[in-house]
């Protein structure tokens, strides 16, 4: 078994088609990646041809893992949209072709999106995660990740609610740059009401 990565900025059919037969294989079996039913290509097509205009634009970075040739699992990075978030980026779309599952795709996927954003300047790489899913928890945890915060039962599938655990990765920061946190001054502070 040969597995690779590819780094796409187009897309032609033969991808199209087998991102999609991934995304909807996935969503199929319950995974938890942004659909409730699976999609069709008149959602999945769409979705990837904006993420690859994003990536043209260097603002995310899509892999697709591969499998003895087939396309097997993805995921990307995305910088965040207004000029004071273009430092961060927001992982997402982790998944594997559940044939593929038990591969080891995730870590292989999510390691390069990691050492990928760093090269683009990305200092701090977030993501949301289903709380039930405790197996991409311990993934990201063992790849460094953290939990900064958990919104209560803030996914809805059907009648069911689930947590979105939010996790975040430092990557690393230019050393000019000065981390002011919460403290007080600085542009847009405002005194405590009292």
């Amino acid at each position: 078994m040969r597995t690779d990565l590819i780094w796409p900025d187009t897309a032609d059919e033969a991808l199209l088609s087998a991102l999609h037969r991934v995304l909807h294989a996935v969503v199929a079996a319950g995974g938890a990646v942004g659909y409730l039913d699976p999609p069709g290509r008149e959602e999945s097509d769409p979705w990837v041809e904006e993420t690859l205009k994003a990536v043209r634009d260097g603002d995310a970075r899509l892999a697709v893992a591969r499998v003895d040739g087939t396309v097997q699992g993805m995921g990307l990075w995305r910088r965040g949209a207004a000029p004071i978030f273009t430092h961060s980026a927001e992982l997402g779309k982790i998944m594997a072709h559940p044939e593929a599952r038990g591969l080891g795709l995730g870590r292989l996927v999510v390691s390069a999106l990691v050492d990928s954003a760093r090269s683009a300047g990305i200092e701090t790489m977030t993501l949301g995660v289903r709380g039930n899913n405790h197996g991409a928890i311990g993934l990201y945890e063992s790849l460094g990740f953290r939990e900064w915060g958990r919104l209560p039962n803030r996914i809805e599938v059907g009648r069911r609610r689930f947590d979105d655990v939010r996790m975040l990765l430092e990557l690393g920061r230019p050393t000019d740059v000065i981390l002011h946190g919460s403290e007080p001054g600085g542009p847009g502070w405002s005194p405590k009401i009292t």
